[in-house]
Order: structure tokens, then C-alpha cells, then sequence
């Protein structure tokens, strides 16, 4: 008998296989992609070979062409290639959009591993030099390093050359790669694989700042449980909207929810799964619990990453998933996200009033904008589109150069966030007070600003698709929100400077290009903005 069964497995040939055939790949569209993943291991190996002393400029080079050379091949391929496909066997989708927050992520990417590398605002970087380094006792919490981080800091070099965690820029690769899959994913297998790859560096980052330790562990575990609970939801919304399409590709979802004679529990059951973990990754609130303690804890440079790109990557995915797998049936959960916007701005403007730490203002100052942002991502239309698209570029920018501006004001503990050490900021550094006061104005939506084109794109679109109820709240809110910016510009001016407060240290060459990054854009895109809102409409989403 096994003999017999032996002769039979012999005489099978892998000519009986059957072939499946390679799927059709467009490297030129993909090759932004690539070249930040390829660098990002690289960025690796880098790490593991290179002498310490070695790494930092080594790390630094690395990443700056690492982005320089994806944003050449992004513009080659913007320029020449089509307007839109679907590659990788239909699991990714490059069409105008995702051109355009593919970059707006590498140029918010630039400025952040600007702000990641500095190492003159806090000598020797924001970040521990060895990730094991413990909070000293009684102390890690609200300042200072621990006696062991202080004892580890150089590693054998000289006390003037202390070193920092450069892992910080292969994990800042990943999750800006994974960013840009996320937003292009076609389907919600690779969104959720994606989603991944951009949280898990996000999560180790949080917990590696070199004072506040406590503080900045207790940041990450909280993101990484939270953001466990959220992908969770996330992949069993996955699972039912499986169950009810039998496939998990966008446009296979869209074609069932049409034509199907299946009960809508699992579509919409599917669906409110699938918002959850979608609006958890873009604070919008209730689901932004996370934010203000992991803005807080986080080293600053980190949560501007956070702050800036997290936000582009969720809300393209939102869109995606809203307009290609759930634009026909969008008077069913349309309600639904109307009371998620309401109650986003409202917690934004409300709460933000009472927060006496500049991190955490910001916090809620990003949730009242999520709700913003949502105005325009139900707006099933090409301006809600483009209108969205052109808020994520002002937006990130924005809030880019305000952590850069937060990082430069410190006292002996490190960085004066609380709002009571901003008195007076004025007349300490009235270069920092004023570039400060310009973008908390742009946060506020004032005119002459990204903030104000923004916001009046996105409360149009809304208007037009008829959301009228809405944009009135959104103005309520936005009135209120105005307030807390407010109170930070007359605290600078028009207060005292408590004696021995904090100082404004003057930045180095990175830090500065950042700010100043940050601070053009928002005043171009406030004075001249009709370049970049022509680039982020015209564009469809592929399905």
C-alpha cells in the first residue's frame, strides 16, 4: 500500500501546478513607495553596522535623501504618469489623491525629521540615548533625566558629544511608508496591514524622550493599548463587511452594498466597526481619548510627526473608504457622522478652554479640527475632495511649526509647557512671540491665512452638499476654540514674565528650517492659495 502511494506522489509533476500568473506591477507609480521602505531598511542595517558615534550623521543623510529621492520620483511620475490606476493585484490605488498626500506626507515628513534630528534646542537630542534608561525616582514624571540616562548618555565619547536614540529614523521611515500605504490601500486587508506599519514605530517613538520619562512610558503604553483596542475594531469591522460582500476589495463592497439582497446589519455593523478604528487614528473625538496624554508625554518632535501626518494618512483613508466603498448608500450613515462631527468640535473647543499645558491646548485643538475635517469628508463630492485635501496640507504645516515653537521655550526641567510660564514670552523673544502669534491665528481661521482658506473650503463644500446645520455648529465651535488661542496671545503680550521664568533657546539649523517651513506655507496658502487647491481637485478615487 505505501509503496503503491509512493509510486503515485512520484509521478506527480509540477507540471500539474497550476501557474498562477504574476499581477501586473506600475513600479513608476509605486516607486515613491519603495524608496521609502527600501531606505527605511537600509536605515536599518545602518544601525546595526555603523559605530555609534557614526550613526547620527549617517542616519540623518540617510533620511533626508531617502525623502528628497521619493519626492523626485513622485513628481516625475505626477508629471507623465496617468491620472489613475490600481496595481499591486487592484491592492493599491494611485490616483490624484493619493498624489497628492503622498506629497503632502514626504514634504510634512521633511520638517518633522527636521525637528527629530535637532540636537541644539536639548543637547545631545530629545531623545534617551538608550531606550532601557529609567526614570529616576520620584522625579521622572514632571522633569529631569534619571541617574542611570545621565551615567549612559555619551557611551564613551566626550561629555560635549552626548548621543541620542537614532533608531528614531528608521521608525519615523515605516510609519511615513506605512502612511502612504494606508491611504492608498485598495482594499481593507492592506489598509489594516498598513495601519500596523504606521503604529507600531509611533508607539516605541512615544516612550523614547530623554526627560520626563515617566511621563513619556506612560504616553506610549497608553497609545498601545488604546490603539490595540482600536485595531481591533478595525479588523473585526473588516471581518463582517467580508461576511456581507465576500470580499474585501473597496469597490467589491460598494458593488454589493447596491445590489445585494443581504441584510444590512453586517454592512453597517461593518462599517461602524471600521469608523471607529478610522477616527481613532485621526482624533476625532469620542474616539480621542489617546491624544492630549499621548501629545503631552510624547517627546515634542514626535508628537509633531504625530500631529501633522497621522492626521494626513487617516483622514485619506477615511475619504477613500467613505467615497469608494460607501458613497451610494451615504444617506444611511450620514447621521451618524453628523453627531460624530458635533461631538468632535464640541469637545475640541469645550475642553480645550480649561487646559492650562500648551501640548495639551494643541491636543484638543487637533480634535476640534478633525471635526472640521469631517465637513468636508461626508460631503460626497469633488469639492468635499479637494476641499479636505488642501485643509490636511494647511493644517499639518500649521501645527508643525507650533511644536517647533513649544520646543524652544524651557526652563532647567526641559521644555515650559504650562501656559503660566508663556507670561510676558514677549518681551523675553519677540521673534518667537510673534511667529507663535501668527500661527495660533491660522489655527484660529483668521484671515491671511491657511487656517481661514481652509476652513471657508471645507465649510462651502459642506454647504453645497447640503450640510448647512452642520457648518453653522462648525462655526459656533469655532468661535469658541478661537478663545483659547486668544488667551495665549494676550498671555504673551500683556502679562508680566514671571521672574526667573522660563527662556527661549535659540535654535539651531534644523529646527529653524522647520519653523520656517511651517510658517511660509501657512502664509502662502493663506495669501496665494489657489495653486494648491487646483492641485488637490480635478482628481476622482479610483475604485
Amino acid at each position: 500500500m505505501i509503496p503503491a502511494v509512493f509510486a503515485q506522489t512520484a509521478q506527480f509533476s509540477l507540471a500539474q501546478v497550476p501557474q498562477i500568473p504574476a499581477p501586473p506591477i506600475d513600479w513608476a507609480a509605486v516607486a515613491p513607495l519603495l524608496i521609502v521602505f527600501g531606505g527605511a531598511c537600509v536605515s536599518v542595517l545602518a544601525e546595526a553596522f555603523l559605530p555609534r558615534h557614526q550613526r547620527w550623521p549617517a542616519q540623518v543623510a540617510l533620511t533626508l535623501v531617502t525623502l528628497a529621492g521619493a519626492g523626485i520620483a513622485l513628481g516625475l511620475y505626477a508629471g507623465t504618469g496617468p491620472a489613475g490606476l490600481s496595481t499591486f493585484a487592484d491592492t493599491l490605488a494611485i490616483d490624484r489623491p493619493t498624489l497628492f498626500l503622498w506629497g503632502t506626507l514626504l514634504a510634512l515628513g521633511l520638517g518633522s525629521v527636521l525637528l527629530l534630528a535637532d540636537r541644539s534646542v536639548e543637547p545631545g537630542g530629545v531623545f534617551v540615548a538608550a531606550a532601557a534608561a529609567r526614570a529616576a525616582a520620584g522625579g521622572g514624571g514632571t522633569g529631569g533625566g534619571s541617574a542611570g540616562e545621565v551615567e549612559d548618555r555619551s557611551y564613551g565619547l566626550p561629555d560635549e558629544a552626548p548621543t541620542m536614540q537614532t533608531e528614531v529614523f528608521p521608525f519615523a521611515l515605516f510609519a511615513l511608508g506605512g502612511m502612504m500605504t494606508f491611504l492608498a490601500a485598495n482594499d481593507l486587508l492592506t489598509m489594516f496591514i498598513a495601519l500596523e506599519v504606521l503604529s507600531l514605530p509611533l508607539y516605541l517613538m512615544c516612550g523614547l524622550a530623554r526627560r520626563r520619562r515617566l511621563l513619556s512610558q506612560e504616553a506610549a503604553v497608553k497609545y498601545f493599548l488604546l490603539g490595540a483596542f482600536a485595531s481591533a475594531f478595525f479588523l473585526y469591522g473588516l471581518a463582517l463587511l467580508y461576511g456581507y460582500a465576500g470580499s474585501v476589495q473597496l469597490s467589491a463592497i460598494a458593488e454589493a452594498a447596491v445590489g445585494s439582497n443581504r441584510s444590512d446589519t453586517l454592512l453597517f455593523g461593518g462599517l461602524g466597526l471600521l469608523v471607529v478604528g478610522l477616527m481613532f487614528k485621526g482624533s476625532v473625538g469620542p474616539f480621542h481619548t489617546w491624544t492630549p496624554d499621548v501629545y503631552q508625554g510624547a517627546p515634542t518632535p514626535v508628537t509633531a510627526f504625530m500631529a501633522a501626518c497621522t492626521k494626513v494618512a487617516a483622514f485619506g483613508a477615511i475619504l477613500r473608504v467613505l467615497h469608494v466603498a460607501f458613497g451610494d448608500t451615504r444617506w444611511e450613515w450620514r447621521g451618524v457622522l453628523w453627531a460624530v462631527a458635533v461631538i468632535s468640535m464640541v469637545i475640541g473647543a469645550v475642553i480645550g478652554l480649561t487646559q492650562t499645558d500648551m501640548k495639551r491646548m494643541i491636543a484638543y485643538s487637533s480634535i476640534a479640527h478633525a471635526g472640521f475635517l469631517l465637513l468636508g469628508a461626508m460631503a460626497i463630492t469633488e469639492q468635499g475632495v479637494s476641499s479636505t485635501l488642501f485643509y490636511l496640507l494647511a493644517y499639518g504645516f500649521t501645527t508643525l511649526a507650533v511644536f517647533g515653537v513649544i520646543s524652544l521655550v524651557r526652563d532647567a526641567d526641559g521644555e515650559a509647557t504650562h501656559l503660566s510660564q508663556w507670561a510676558g514670552l514677549a518681551q523675553r523673544s519677540p521673534l518667537t512671540a510673534g511667529v507663535m502669534t501668527f500661527l495660533l491665528l491660522a489655527l484660529a481661521g483668521i484671515p491671511l491665512t491657511s487656517g481661514f482658506t481652509a476652513k471657508f473650503a471645507v465649510f462651502s463644500a459642506a454647504l453645497e452638499d447640503g450640510m448647512a446645520p452642520l457648518v453653522v455648529i462648525a462655526l459656533v465651535a469655532s468661535a469658541i476654540a478661537a478663545f483659547f488661542y486668544l488667551r495665549v496671545i494676550v498671555l504673551m503680550y500683556f502679562s508680566e514674565p514671571a521672574p526667573g521664568g522660563p527662556t527661549v533657546t535659540v535654535p539651531g539649523a534644523f529646527t529653524t528650517a522647520a519653523i520656517t517651513l511651517g510658517v511660509l506655507v501657512t502664509l502662502l496658502l493663506g495669501i496665494v492659495p489657489t495653486l494648491a487647491l487646483n492641485w488637490a481637485g480635478g482628481g476622482t478615487f479610483v475604485g
